[in-house]
């Protein structure tokens, strides 16, 4: 499989990455992160369909998998389904709240440790070495709980979600290249697993993604902003996405979200997801990844 990862797409770059690719579609599109808007496709579709040299939408063969509308339509006509999944929304948002007053603590101790005992020392390092074992427990935490649920609730022994399932794998079949894009990662990611998007794939399939929809093809979703109104905030795990990506933590808007001068902040964020990369992805980014083989020279958050 190749996963092909751009920077935010507000000046466009996908057509020429496209052109450059020699792809001519079918494209499979994901919008979900979008929410609501997820149908406002149309400069998407117009960027994908002017690289395979047509011009109307309806002809160049790109079509959206509707996830957000899909689940829509699995809350209305699954209730059980909805119940349970807004009990385990209610559940993560508990585990993610007790997360976030321990992170906030032991963060608050690293940074202490570091003034006082110096970045590269011991104690430091067992600070540090404090906080990613917390961002682990959390992680398997979440990902129990989703599992749980999922034993609980089989989503292919479910009729509608089953039907959904079939019709997006059928899609993903004819299509030359699965297209996310970014929004609401969170969203994204609840859809592309209950829509068993990653099975569908094959080895030799092509994923290109950006943004949220780039970060939500990892095992580990980071959501990160030092530079928020109410001021810097701790990157948190939020959980894992498709996992096509292991070992790399995707940063989109980097410059714009995170203090990167502050060394010791910025030593602080790589040491704790080391071995894991922590990989800022800029506007005019582009990452190709074959096989799920980090290419060399790509630029990463060093830990020193």
């Amino acid at each position: 499989m190749r996963v092909v990862l751009l920077g935010p797409q507000r000046r466009p770059t996908l057509d020429g990455v496209v052109r450059s690719l020699g792809l001519a579609g079918p494209f499979a599109t994901v919008t979900a992160g979008w929410r609501e808007r997820e149908p406002d496709d149309g400069e998407l579709s117009a960027l994908l369909g002017g690289s395979a040299g047509h011009h109307s939408a309806g002809h160049h063969g790109v079509v959206n998998l509707g996830l957000y509308r899909r689940g829509v339509d699995v809350a209305e006509r699954d209730p059980v389904f909805a119940a349970g999944w807004d009990e385990l929304r209610r559940t993560l948002a508990g585990l993610q709240e007790v997360y976030l007053l321990r992170l906030d603590y032991a963060l608050r101790a690293v940074y202490a440790v570091q003034r006082q005992a110096g970045s590269g020392s011991e104690a430091a390092e067992e600070a540090v070495a404090a906080v990613r074992s917390l961002d682990e427990a959390h992680r398997r935490r979440v990902n129990g709980a989703r599992g749980e649920f999922y034993a609980r609730l089989v989503p292919h022994e479910r009729p509608v979600i089953a039907a959904h399932r079939d019709e997006v794998a059928a899609l993903l079949r004819d299509a030359g290249a699965l297209v996310v894009a970014g929004g609401h990662v969170g969203v994204l990611a609840d859809v592309l697993h209950l829509f068993n998007v990653a099975a569908a794939l094959n080895g030799g399939s092509l994923v290109i993604a950006w943004s949220a929809g780039a970060m939500a093809l990892t095992d580990r979703i980071v959501l990160f902003h030092d530079r928020a109104p109410q001021g810097p905030g701790h990157p948190e795990v939020y959980g894992s996405g498709l996992s096509l990506l292991r070992d790399v933590v995707l940063l989109p808007h980097a410059r714009a979200r995170l203090l990167l001068d502050d060394a010791p902040r910025m030593a602080v964020l790589a040491r704790r997801f080391a071995p894991a990369r922590c990989v800022p992805l800029e506007a005019g980014s582009r990452i190709d990844v074959p096989d799920g083989v980090w290419p060399a020279g790509v630029r990463v958050i060093e830990a020193a």
